[in-house]
């Protein structure tokens, strides 16, 4: 199923966005996190395509071929679900599926919020609801004090988050030194060793300035195309603007406030938990217990992957999320011509 590239153009922003399948198929919308690009969602896009739907993965602002910006504060989430909405009015539609990681989940988690009548339903892999797009504050809320007691780890694994507020340039600057030794390093299957011990993240502020390894490739994640791409658009765009998205935890708590229905959610939800992913840590956490409270009709499923589940086991992805749409969303089911 082929993949055809798209541009949406607004007086306030552009979208780069990847589509497959037919045009007047029931639309989904993958979201993609950070520092990740449309073609994050590359096994899934065809996958959906050959189904019926209309697919769609756009570069997020400050990612790819979408609009850069200079200021942090443009990298609000209140901004950024302006740029989703765009999108979907551009396509002529009203709604969408959502289907969100990382960062992207935060995206589509406050679509449903505060824009329920633009989603049909909402699906999110490793960010669990009420926690991320609600800020730091409510992230430091959930830690699992038995594995970051607060003395040692007062961030727990979110001390990156602190480390990007503290010293912004810092973080960055070994990233956009050596981006391809940076994204090997990141890009890496799931290891079940590592559960129960604290995630790398935890001593960000520590180690931010040492040496990034070069370690080889891990082919289970990306192939050596697929890094190519995503190294020549951070090595183009740096890594600025990514990152800009983790210095606004405190305007996006106050447009959480906003949403709608008092925050719960009543459209159907999927939550995929990657069991080997050790800072959206959920199997033995309290990360996911908002998300059951404040998700009326919510499918979670575990999958064991690390952080990067849709590239490292995308036939368990796409098997979960095509019998989820079918089960849970049937009136969004392409039509047979």
């Amino acid at each position: 199923m082929p993949i055809s590239e798209h541009t949406v153009k607004t007086e306030r922003h552009t979208t780069f966005y990847l589509a497959a399948g037919p045009e007047n198929g029931p639309l989904v919308i993958f979201v993609h996190g950070w520092p990740e690009l449309s073609m994050s969602w590359r096994h899934q896009l065809p996958a959906l395509a050959a189904l019926g739907f209309r697919a769609i993965a756009p570069d997020m602002r400050g990612y790819g071929r979408s609009s850069m910006y200079t200021q942090p504060s443009d990298y609000a989430q209140e901004h950024i679900v302006r740029d989703m909405l765009e999108l979907v009015d551009a396509l002529g539609r009203e709604k969408a599926v959502w289907v969100g990681h990382d960062w992207g989940s935060a995206v589509v988690w406050n679509l449903a919020s505060h824009h329920p009548d633009r989603c049909h339903a909402v699906a999110s892999f490793c960010v669990p609801y009420y926690t991320m797009e609600r800020g730091l504050d409510q992230l430091l809320a959930l830690v699992d004090r038995e594995v970051y007691p607060e003395n040692a780890f007062p961030a727990g694994q979110w001390d990156y988050m602190r480390y990007y507020e503290e010293s912004f340039a810092e973080a960055i600057a070994p990233m956009d030194a050596n981006v391809s030794q940076f994204l090997k390093l990141l890009f890496r299957k799931g290891d079940p060793a590592g559960e129960g011990k604290p995630a790398r993240t935890a001593t960000a502020r520590v180690f931010g300035t040492s040496a990034i390894p070069d370690l080889p490739r891990d082919d289970d994640v990306v192939n050596e195309e697929d890094l190519s791409i995503y190294v020549s658009a951070l090595e183009r765009n740096g890594f600025a603007g990514p990152s800009s998205w983790y210095l606004n935890h405190g305007v996006n708590a106050e447009y959480a406030m906003t949403a709608q229905n008092g925050g719960y959610l009543d459209m159907p939800v999927l939550f995929l938990n990657a069991r080997y992913d050790y800072v959206c840590e959920c199997t033995h956490s309290r990360l996911a217990e908002p998300m059951r409270t404040y998700c009326r009709n919510l499918t979670e499923e575990t999958i064991r992957s690390g952080h990067w589940l849709a590239q490292e086991k995308p036939v368990e992805v796409n098997t979960r999320l095509v019998k989820w749409l079918a089960a849970t969303v049937p009136d969004v089911w392409p039509q047979q011509q």
